[in-house]
């Protein structure tokens, strides 16, 4: 099973990444100047001035500076040392030694005589900084900060990525899709498989390796599809006695055969069982229902052919109670899912049985058609979940993927072959994997 649908998949798959990779536009942003506001740009202009009059300051400092300093050099041998003015103060012993100015001209004084012309300039542009300045200093610095911060947005933004457009992405999924739909597929899984990949990949850097990506969304989404409450019939049987379970579906779809295999497994986890006989329309029905439950050994309750299938199911619910029995199984009448005065009969044995649980079966190698009859079975009778007969020899497997999407039930059994012990239980991992997830 899946083996078609796994092939074709992954096949697709690959066409699918390296057309998306090959068709995938490289685009480059263009880089933005930055915008200067004319105020900031005003303030800059404000500052370069300062800077040079300070400059030119400094610069004239250091001439007037560096003056003496030469003569002292060159006449050092006939220069006489200049004496330092003063103020003297006498007293009757004699002048005393000489002294410094003291309080506001001895700090003014010494002050110029220790700092130069340039460190006066950087005094005075720290006051402004104290007064005014501040505030100006700080709009000035604002896009200087902006500018770092920007620098490595630029180089990010500046490598060139490869995206893939809607239109492009729709040209490319249509090998995808139609693999999907060759395996049976329904339409609505197709869409959320679709809906997932273009939310992924379209108007987004691709990554580096985007056959990874894509598969790692189709199983995200095939997980999603295929993750319904798993549903353990053997606990709801021993909730309530008798636990009735009806089952409905389409001629030859394997009803009566699933009803034994049923009516084999809850035997062998040690619940009693018996069957109706509510098909009183189909030929033979009737006998091949007795043969079964002969051979399980379970109780039949049956009427003639042409019977109302409401009272069978009636009688066989009052034989359950009277006896204790677990579970009554009622195999209904196949009936197309577009004849409608059939599908109303259903109504009647829904209204009289109240059925604790309702299954529909189908044909997983009907693909499709399986998906349309499960459709119209629920919209009439809503269903609790669905079993899938064949499914030992379908190849594609679409059916179960789309079955649990389109009823919002889960599948309970996969039939496997023709034996009792041929019914597996539907597990989502283990489809997964066989599909090579």
């Amino acid at each position: 099973m899946f083996d078609k649908l796994k092939e074709k998949l992954k096949l697709a798959v690959s066409i699918f990444s390296t057309k998306t990779e090959e068709e995938a536009v490289e685009e480059k942003p263009v880089e933005q100047k930055k915008v200067v506001p004319a105020a900031v740009e005003k303030k800059e202009d404000h500052k370069g001035k300062k800077e040079k009059f300070a400059g030119k300051k400094a610069a004239k400092g250091r001439e007037q500076k560096a003056k003496p300093k030469k003569e002292a050099v060159t006449k050092t041998a006939i220069a006489e040392p200049k004496e330092e003015k003063c103020f003297l103060k006498t007293t009757e012993e004699g002048p005393l030694a000489p002294q410094k100015p003291a309080g506001f001209l001895r700090g003014l004084f010494s002050k110029k005589e220790e700092k130069g012309v340039e460190e006066t300039a950087a005094e005075e542009e720290i006051k402004e900084k104290k007064t005014g300045g501040s505030k100006e200093e700080a709009e000035i610095k604002e896009p200087e900060r902006e500018e770092k911060e920007s620098f490595f947005g630029r180089v990010k933004t500046s490598l060139t990525t490869k995206k893939i457009s809607a239109d492009k992405f729709e040209e490319l999924f249509w090998e995808l899709e139609l693999a999907l739909l060759e395996n049976n597929v329904s339409v609505e899984v197709i869409d959320k498989i679709k809906e997932d990949l273009k939310r992924e990949l379209v108007d987004k850097p691709l990554p580096r390796d985007v056959p990874a990506k894509i598969e790692e969304t189709l199983k995200r989404t095939l997980t999603e599809i295929l993750s319904f409450e798993k549903i353990d019939l053997l606990k709801l049987i021993k909730q309530k006695h008798p636990f009735v379970i009806a089952l409905f579906g389409i001629n030859g779809t394997g009803k009566t055969t699933s009803i034994a295999k049923l009516a084999h497994h809850f035997k062998k986890n040690k619940l009693s069982v018996v069957i109706a006989a509510c098909d009183t329309f189909r030929a033979a029905a009737i006998q091949q229902l007795e043969e079964h439950a002969e051979k399980l050994g379970v109780k039949i309750i049956k009427q003639d052919y042409g019977s109302d299938a409401a009272a069978v199911a009636f009688d066989a619910i009052r034989y359950a109670e009277k006896n204790k029995i677990d579970v009554v199984l009622l195999d209904t009448a196949g009936r197309l899912h577009s004849n409608t005065n059939l599908m109303q009969e259903l109504e009647k044995i829904i209204r009289v049985a109240k059925p604790d649980f309702k299954i529909f079966v189908g044909e997983s190698i009907t693909g499709n058609d399986c998906i349309e009859q499960a459709r119209k079975f629920n919209e009439l009778v809503e269903m609790d979940g669905a079993i899938l007969t064949k499914a030992d020899v379908d190849e594609k497997g679409g059916a179960p993927l789309s079955i649990s999407y389109i009823i919002k039930k889960p599948v309970l059994f996969l039939g496997i072959g023709q034996r009792y012990e041929d019914l597996e239980e539907f597990d989502a991992d283990v489809v997964l994997k066989r599909l090579g997830f």
